[in-house]
């Protein structure tokens, strides 16, 4: 049987069981709106590119949260402008790992050389933020490369990928049939040496501690299970990595320290002890540059993870244990076994109480005000008591200050926007509702995070998608001017803050009805649990503006 390689492409994706399509579409993109009439496809339409890669992302990362065997999201842009929309979300997708088909339209193989109006290289533009990009020059090649960006996309570590699709390999009929999908590779189990050496590490140290990667709740609970067996045999303090956006660890374990700090003073603090092992990470590195290693030379390192390049990338590890991370733990877990005394696991615990209660003291948020007005920590302990088992989808930047360390959060329970631009999270929490349909969905935004992509909400309401969006507004770029402060010094007296605050403010309530989408604002402490539970309790998606202050 002929058919186009627009009718290949929307096969392909009923093949492979992927329900949904995120885009804008164009001219480029007309034989594939063609092609979905009557397929088992359901289009998803944002109004700009960068809310269509958001979603998607953030309906994969939450398919894969979920345990789905193959949670890819497909999103479908227009041409080069399309593109360079997307490459905001296709850069936070990447940092994120999120399992990502990105394709776009394009013009025909015959004409691209004359450079026409729209035109760019989009290989070349999208290949720093992809692990694998090309365009398709025929549409023979087109079973075969679709099956194998599938493929690349969803192999540990999971990541985003392109496809041009030229608009004549489109039109162009072909028999070729849709490949099997078929297994997908994963790492191995790592180098038994190496892990014994580890095992050594983690037995005779005086005070060893796991820093936890998003890796972890990527790869699953039952890895998230096998690191906590291991802290539980070794006595090991637990912390997260630095900029980690889901939870790797039971927060309400014994073992449980805190979230690693961004400040470089205050995370090399916690690294202050004999023997460090990092486990799945990706981001462990302070966010301004410092003079010092994080781990400090006396210390011996051990990095464990699925992705070879993220080993000693930064700092020199002593012990670098490549493969998939549940069975090098599971491993590592056997060797340790048994080798750590009951003296010796009653004196780590009381060092994680020790380390703990310095957290508490050292890096505690500012006490909730006195008064009718909103703190951020009392934002977080009444959404944590109005919706206790919500999956959170954070793009609150100074908010999560207190969502980390005020709520025990637990795996499953959050995803968040690990890339540090903004823009991210609202489109992401939009995907995330298509994604989830068991708890509740609540997007945790700044206000200037909400502003960048507003009318991420027109596909919440077109979809009519259970999202409650809760807006942390405290009327100003409140982490750029912490971050002045750090880097300038001085207090807040003693600074203009151009371009910082968010005047004249915005009526969000406003914003969220012009499309179609129930909001409300709530200025006072003592309405803010009904308000909460009311924004929750309302069918369909709905905003609630949240007047914090700083």
């Amino acid at each position: 049987m002929t058919r186009t390689g627009a009718d290949l492409f929307v096969e392909a994706l009923e093949t492979y069981e992927i329900p949904y399509l995120f885009g804008n579409p164009g001219t480029t993109e007309v034989p594939v709106m063609s092609a979905l009439e009557g397929s088992a496809v359901d289009y998803v339409l944002g109004l700009q590119e960068d809310i269509a890669v958001g979603m998607a992302a953030g309906y994969a990362c939450t398919r894969r949260q979920r345990g789905a065997e193959r949670p890819l999201g497909v999103v479908n842009l227009h041409v080069a402008p399309g593109m360079a929309h997307g490459l905001g979300n296709l850069y936070a997708a990447s940092v994120s790992g999120a399992p990502l088909v990105v394709t776009a339209g394009t013009h025909s193989m015959r004409h691209q050389h004359e450079e026409p109006i729209l035109y760019g290289d989009l290989v070349e533009m999208t290949q720093q933020f992809t692990k694998w990009s090309a365009e398709v020059k025929a549409v023979e090649s087109l079973p075969t490369m679709l099956r194998r960006a599938c493929k690349v996309a969803l192999t540990p570590p999971m990541g985003p990928v392109f496809l041009g699709f030229p608009m004549d390999v489109m039109v162009e009929e072909t028999d070729a049939p849709v490949e099997p999908l078929g297994g997908i590779p994963n790492g191995g189990r790592g180098d038994s040496h190496a892990i014994a050496l580890a095992a050594d590490v983690l037995s005779e140290a005086d005070e060893p501690m796991l820093v936890v990667g998003d890796q972890i709740a990527r790869s699953g609970q039952s890895t998230v299970d096998a690191v906590t067996e291991l802290a539980e045999e070794t006595g090991a303090r637990v912390h997260s990595e630095i900029l980690s956006t889901e939870v790797n660890f039971p927060m309400d374990h014994d073992l449980w320290v805190s979230h690693m700090p961004e400040s470089f003073a205050e995370s090399r603090a916690l690294h202050e002890t004999d023997a460090v092992v990092l486990v799945g990470c990706s981001t462990h590195t302070p966010t301004l540059a410092h003079d010092e290693p994080l781990v400090p030379s006396s210390a011996t390192a051990v990095h464990i993870g699925p992705d070879s390049w993220e080993l000693a990338k930064n700092e020199p590890a002593d012990i670098a244990i490549s493969g998939a991370l549940r069975p090098v733990i599971e491993d590592l877990t056997r060797r340790v076994s048994g080798r750590v005394s009951d003296e010796q696991l009653a004196a780590r615990h009381e060092r994680v109480k020790e380390v703990r209660d310095w957290v508490g003291e050292n890096m505690q948020l500012p006490p909730s005000v006195d008064s009718d007005a909103i703190s951020k920590t009392e934002l977080i302990e009444t959404m944590e008591k109005a919706v206790p088992d919500a999956y959170i989808v954070d793009e609150s930047v100074t908010t999560r200050y207190a969502l980390l360390s005020e709520w025990d959060l637990q795996p499953g329970q959050l995803f968040g926007n690990k890339s540090g631009g903004l823009g991210y999270g609202l489109p992401a929490a939009v995907g995330a509702a298509l994604a989830e349909d068991d708890r509740p969905v609540v997007g945790l935004l700044g206000d200037g995070s909400y502003l960048y992509y507003p009318h991420s909400m027109y596909t919440a309401a077109r979809y009519d998608l259970d999202l409650t969006v809760v807006i942390s507004n405290n009327q100003n770029y409140r982490i750029l001017k912490d971050n002045a402060l750090k880097i300038l010094g001085g207090d807040d007296d003693d600074h203009e803050f151009i371009g910082m605050d968010l005047q004249p403010g915005v009526d969000f309530a406003a914003n969220a009805a012009s499309h179609g989408v129930d909001g409300s604002r709530v200025t006072n402490g003592d309405e803010l649990e009904a308000a909460l539970r009311d924004a929750v309790d309302t069918d369909g998606p709905s905003v609630l503006d949240v007047r914090v202050v700083d």
